[in-house]
């Protein structure tokens, strides 16, 4: 399977467009319920307002509401990018930490935000789970679970850590350009020789 993520996507890599850790942390508290392609319109013109958590911390959600209109729960990833900032500033100094719970404690991030950005900006190795890796990992029979954390536990007990990053943006593209939800594009994977669900969607289980 790892083969054939790499033959496919060799140089899987996140699709945020980012220049810091801050930049990433942004973008991907946006991404939740959003595609990359929304989060990328709207961030060239956000940065530029506020282009480190210094300047964010000094906004009203009300102030940054503008840039991310177009992104799904805008008012409330607004107030999530306000209370973020100020944390950054009171706690680190500006920076965003290189620690888990640290990234985990701040507004709007949860495990897979964290994930996402510790593996990106800083190479903490993990697996961050969204809708296209936990939809895969149960296809491709690598996992039973629902529950993202636990749907993490099982990929990493599976595959050899310094893979674990690649593992994660491979199966993301795979969920994105492939194995659809609705309708897996079966014959154009490499895959389909050793899934168990060929052919099968999610409304059929």
């Amino acid at each position: 399977m790892l083969a054939a993520l790499q033959e496919l996507y060799p140089d899987a890599a996140c699709e945020l467009d980012f220049r810091t850790p801050f930049e990433l942390l942004v973008a991907t508290v946006l991404s939740a319920q959003a595609t990359d392609v929304s989060v990328n319109a709207a961030t060239p013109a956000l940065f530029a307002a506020y282009p480190d958590a210094f300047a964010l911390a000094q906004a009203e959600p009300e102030d940054i509401e503008p840039y991310i209109r177009r992104i799904g729960l805008y008012r409330a990833k607004a107030k999530n990018l306000a209370g973020l900032a100020r944390l950054l500033v009171e706690r680190h100094g500006g920076e965003v930490p290189n620690d888990f719970d640290a990234v985990v404690a701040l507004p709007g991030a949860g495990r897979k935000t964290a994930n996402v950005v510790l593996s990106n900006a800083y190479g903490y190795p993990a697996i961050a789970v969204d809708t296209h890796v936990g939809r895969l990992a149960r296809r491709l029979g690598l996992s039973t679970q629902t529950n993202p954390d636990k749907v993490e536990a099982d990929l990493e007990g599976l595959f050899p850590k310094d893979k674990w990053v690649y593992m994660h943006h491979g199966l993301i593209l795979h969920g994105r350009r492939v194995c659809f939800a609705r309708k897996p594009n079966c014959g154009a994977c490499l895959m389909a020789e050793f899934c168990p669900k060929v052919g099968v969607t999610d409304a059929q289980g």
